[in-house]
């Protein structure tokens, strides 16, 4: 697929649904929020109710489907498969634009959730069953830092804020790959490639017991916030080395003249 030179001129954001900065704001304020509650002490009998109820339903079948499932939310390989998905579409259109995002993802992504995960420094709810066997109630609160590291990276769900960023980040680069197939992506199988899997993660990492509740939407919140920057990138404008295939702005992200 040879790729359209456009004119340069004013780089703008790309948009966004929904439009404006505001939503960010409220995700933002949402999960700043919800961390000030928990760390009040606060809405750990929802988190409570909701663990207890997983785990007196959760026969074996359930337990290994849900197991399955939850490997849609798996970091590594996510990251991996983008990866390699971009290379491939920068293979077929000769330019190294379909790289960046991937790229831009894992830099974003590292920079947040590991950190973040690292300060709440919060234990699963598994962490009363298993090593470190903490009494149940201490393993509600936030900000233990006393526990070594590997025990205590609960909040938020790094399963669901991946799942969102990664997935959103293979649907952005569906279209420009269909397309060197003479192929148009059908609007129904982006928003299933960015809706399915984050949910089924969200539904999986809870009901087995390896998240809180509250871990997971903090884990939705983020993912929806880190979604939404990378999303506004107009990648197809974004200034390169001249030397670098492709460094002038195409249209592989954007459609139009």
């Amino acid at each position: 697929m040879r790729e359209t030179t456009v004119a340069r001129g004013t780089v703008r954001l790309r948009p966004v649904r929904p439009a404006g900065w505001w939503y960010d704001g409220l995700l933002l304020a949402a999960l700043v929020g919800l961390t000030v509650a928990l760390a009040a002490d606060q809405l750990f009998g929802i988190d409570r109710a909701v663990a207890d109820w997983a785990e007196g339903h959760r026969p074996a079948v359930a337990y290994w489907v849900a197991r399955v499932l939850n490997l849609l939310g798996q970091g590594t390989p996510l990251t991996l498969i983008a990866a390699g998905l971009g290379v491939l579409v920068a293979v077929r259109v000769r330019s190294v634009r379909p790289v960046l995002p991937p790229v831009v993802a894992f830099v974003l992504t590292y920079l947040t959730i590991g950190p973040l995960k690292v300060w709440t420094a919060r234990p699963a709810p598994s962490a009363s069953i298993k090593e470190p066997f903490l009494p149940p109630d201490q393993t509600l609160p936030l900000f233990q830092q006393d526990l070594p590291v590997r025990f205590a990276q609960s909040y938020p769900s790094g399963h669901v804020a991946n799942a969102i960023v990664w997935y959103g980040v293979l649907a952005l680069l569906l279209a420009p790959l269909l397309r060197t197939y003479g192929r148009a992506v059908p609007p129904r199988l982006v928003l299933a490639v960015r809706v399915l899997p984050p949910l089924i993660v969200l539904c999986t990492t809870t009901y087995l017991g390896w998240h809180w509740l509250t871990d997971s939407v903090a884990g939705l919140l983020l993912g929806l916030l880190l979604d939404r920057l990378l999303h506004r990138v107009p990648w197809d404008d974004v200034p390169l080395p001249a030397r670098l295939p492709g460094s002038g702005r195409t249209r592989l992200f954007t459609s139009g003249p």
